[in-house]
């Protein structure tokens, strides 16, 4: 008797099955969704889409960001045009100020996005920026509904705790690649210290924001590594950024990326973190392209509006993108209307 063998259909909802019923995948099996065949790839996103739906259904939940200090850092990370020795063209300005701070917390809830991201450029912010970050936190949760993200750098155990006592939910810090490509795209800063940062924050009581940037000339083992990296930090929060090389950074010269590559990244951390938040971050727009609407069968959020010195799309786009795929935004636990017409946002000026 001859054993049938499994057709790609069937070898990815049979692995969709295994995730819903609780099953981890391997390493080899995470390779194995990103060397899929692109003739494969509806079959992935379908089984994919299976197990987003069973834990998120059709929700989308957005984030909004405000680049609070730009520019004028010391670390040399190559795909930032904020870093040492970039010649970008970027707005470099010192920490913003209570007014302007409480200004993209208003155009967050304007936005309707359930989290206001706040992020500053530098190697770890001095003690009195924390401080200046806390009180603004502090007034914003007076005044709106709005989860706070915090992205400030490398913290110590003084700072964690004064953010989180200030009510700020969420620490991110991205591991950015694997730890073995991690010296290759940054040598002023180590990987160790960036899982350092991340333990002081979950230490304080902070949920854990941390993910990656595909496309700077990692492997496909550095892409998994990072993503089983990840898993075991039980991270609440995945963004996934697709490298947008910005002339003047050392990275302006890489451009690797198709959608469909970022598509079966997408399907490669929904399947490894079935219940986790992974938000399509930036470069979405000039590496999904046309095919952006596809990455929510896998990824759950999304940023709305601009990056921290990259323009996104449109934030109408965004809301029709979401409408015209039958999914709902979902703002502090409950829904809106997808096609409710966005506010005008005030604008901004890489991934995050």
């Amino acid at each position: 008797m001859s054993t049938q063998v499994p057709t790609s259909s069937s070898r990815w909802q049979s692995l969709a099955d295994q995730v819903l019923s609780g099953y981890q995948l391997t390493r080899e099996e995470g390779l194995e969704i990103l060397n899929s065949s692109d003739d494969e790839l509806l079959e992935l996103l379908a089984a994919t889409y299976r197990v987003r739906q069973k834990y998120f259904g059709k929700q989308v939940q957005l984030y909004y960001l405000k680049n609070a200090k730009s520019g004028l850092c010391p670390e040399d990370c190559g795909y930032c045009s904020q870093a040492r020795g970039s010649k970008a063209d970027i707005p470099k300005y010192r920490m913003l100020n209570e007014e302007k701070l409480l200004e993209g917390a208003k155009a967050a809830d304007e936005a309707k996005a359930g989290t206001y991201c706040i992020v500053a450029s530098g190697r770890g912010p001095t003690d009195k920026e924390v401080e200046h970050v806390a009180t603004v936190v502090e007034k914003i949760k007076s005044e709106y509904d709005l989860r706070i993200c915090c992205c400030l750098g490398l913290l110590n155990e003084e700072q964690a705790q004064r953010l989180s006592q200030a009510g700020v939910n969420r620490i991110n810090h991205n591991l950015n690649t694997s730890r073995e490509y991690y010296d290759k795209i940054c040598s002023t800063h180590t990987y160790q210290d960036r899982l350092n940062t991340l333990k002081v924050a979950r230490e304080a009581g902070m949920e854990l924001c941390s993910g990656l940037i595909v496309g700077m000339g990692e492997t496909l083992e550095d892409i998994v590594d990072a993503t089983f990296e990840l898993r075991t930090l039980e991270t609440k929060s995945i963004p996934v950024n697709f490298l947008n090389s910005i002339e003047g950074t050392s990275l302006e010269a890489v451009d690797e990326l198709d959608p469909r590559h970022c598509l079966k990244a997408l399907c490669l951390f929904r399947m490894v973190h079935p219940s986790t938040e992974i938000r399509i971050a930036g470069g979405r727009e000039v590496n999904l392209r046309s095919m952006q609407a596809m990455g929510l069968y896998a990824a759950n959020s999304m940023f709305v509006s601009d990056y921290l010195t990259t323009k996104g799309q449109a934030a109408e786009a965004d809301y029709e993108m979401i409408s015209d795929l039958g999914f709902e935004v979902i703002v502090s636990g409950h829904e809106m209307d997808a096609s409710t017409e966005a506010p005008e946002l005030a604008g901004q000026t890489e991934s995050r």
